[in-house]
């Protein structure tokens, strides 16, 4: 998320830094701390640990048995998915990136959608057609965590091995559509927890649906990134 502009404002500072004296009085010292500290705390930055604090916020209130419970589930986890995008935009926008954030961004994705499978699982929801099926929930589950845990490790490896294999393993638009079917899916499923709303018997169905399609998405986008890996190692 923009770490070039990172390693920018480092050889800048330390460029600057070697025309100065040894020795700095106690209020550029303290100037010096502050410059750093707004720096490494962007507005994207605190917005992506929002989004790792709301995480145990989520969990709270999927087992709250109220109806305030499921409406602030479901509320937590469109913010999260807002910020998601909203983080990104200011980062490049406003040029805001750092490496920590461009760390974090992709952590705090990955504990919120974790999360939210996990929830799902611990209490699945009855589908009209086949009632309470138990299996229903964890094989998508299994899938989109089972891959993103792997892409963690192959992203990490390739990053340490040369630029071409971190080239091959880049974000691509097929894993955009995987995010986008998985936020809004499980959007669908915590909002049908929630009684109150009109016709539940098909937004279940539908979040399911979309669901299975989110993890046949990551399934199929590691497939493409090992190839792609494969191809630059036989080269």
């Amino acid at each position: 998320m923009g770490s070039e502009n990172k390693i920018d404002d480092v050889g800048w500072y330390n460029h600057d830094s070697q025309d100065q004296p040894l020795s700095t009085s106690p209020s550029m010292q303290i100037h010096n701390q502050q410059q750093q500290h707004s720096k490494f705390l962007t507005l994207p930055t605190v917005l992506t640990l929002g989004r790792v604090a709301a995480v145990p916020l989520l969990v709270a209130t999927f087992y709250a048995d109220s109806w305030w419970g499921r409406t602030a589930t479901t509320s937590i986890f469109i913010v999260a998915a807002i910020t998601d995008w909203l983080d990104g935009y200011l980062a490049r926008k406003m040029k805001l990136g750092t490496a920590f954030g461009a760390f974090l961004d992709p952590v705090a994705d990955k504990l919120m959608v974790a999360a939210a499978l996990i929830l799902l699982c611990s209490r699945p929801l009855e589908v009209a057609l086949s009632g309470e099926v138990p299996w229903l929930f964890t094989v998508p589950a299994t899938s989109i965590i089972g891959r993103e845990i792997t892409m963690s490790a192959v992203r990490e490896w390739a990053a340490s091995r040369n630029s071409k294999l971190l080239e091959a393993v880049a974000v691509n638009n097929l894993g955009k559509w995987k995010t986008a079917t998985q936020m809004i899916s499980l959007t669908i499923l915590l909002a049908a927890r929630d009684s109150s709303l009109e016709g539940p018997g098909i937004l279940v169905p539908s979040g399911v649906i979309l669901l299975y399609i989110s993890a046949g998405l990551s399934i199929w986008s590691l497939a493409v990134y090992v190839s792609k890996i494969w191809k630059v190692l036989l080269k």
